[in-house]
């Protein structure tokens, strides 16, 4: 398939665009480390990235992922890969001080697929990373629905990020439109 019809190329282009550089990052679903690595390429030689994963195969591939062009080395103890649920995230950083969070809801590409994310986990976090961005900071949602997990986190998620205060955030929910088979939908959520 072409890069430009998947769903991370798209949230990372609109990740790079908006991003502030040498900032902090969340990966609230670590998988196998690709929005790591993106945030760690942000982070540049003096931003923080945190990222965090509930299955050790997860951590353990990202951390292999990121020591291949020697990113885990280079970032140091600037990076954090935390065997966590995301829905603790602010156990981790201080409220308004991060740029930007990222989360693939639905399961490890190649894992188990009974592990995968929950809706009440997942609105969990997503509220707590509201609270942890800067004004001027951006969330990143990739919703994967249908086949094992079926509809019920997205369509929770969506009514969640729908009742926020358009006073405080702008939300966009963007679709594959031409694709059948319930494609991934990625969300935007910019804090005002």
């Amino acid at each position: 398939m072409d890069r430009h019809s998947q769903i991370t190329y798209w949230c990372h282009e609109i990740i790079k665009s908006q991003a502030v550089r040498d900032g902090i990052y969340i990966d609230g679903t670590m998988g196998k480390g690709n929005d790591t690595k993106l945030f760690c390429e942000l982070a540049g030689d003096t931003g923080q990235v945190l990222a965090f994963d509930i299955q050790e195969e997860a951590m353990e591939k990202t951390e292999r992922f990121l020591k291949k062009d020697n990113t885990y080395n280079r970032m140091g103890n600037r990076l954090r890969l935390i065997l966590d649920g995301h829905e603790h995230m602010d156990q981790y950083a201080e409220t308004e001080t991060v740029d930007v969070i990222c989360f693939n809801f639905g399961y490890l590409p190649g894992g188990d697929h009974t592990i995968c994310t929950k809706p009440e986990t997942s609105i969990e976090a997503i509220g707590k990373g509201l609270k942890l961005l800067k004004s001027g900071g951006m969330m990143s949602l990739c919703i994967y629905s249908g086949g094992d997990t079926g509809f019920a986190e997205k369509n929770e998620i969506l009514a969640y990020v729908r009742k926020l205060s358009a006073k405080e955030y702008t939300v966009i929910v963007n679709e594959y439109y031409n694709r059948e088979n319930d494609p991934p939908m990625p969300v935007f959520i910019f804090k005002t």
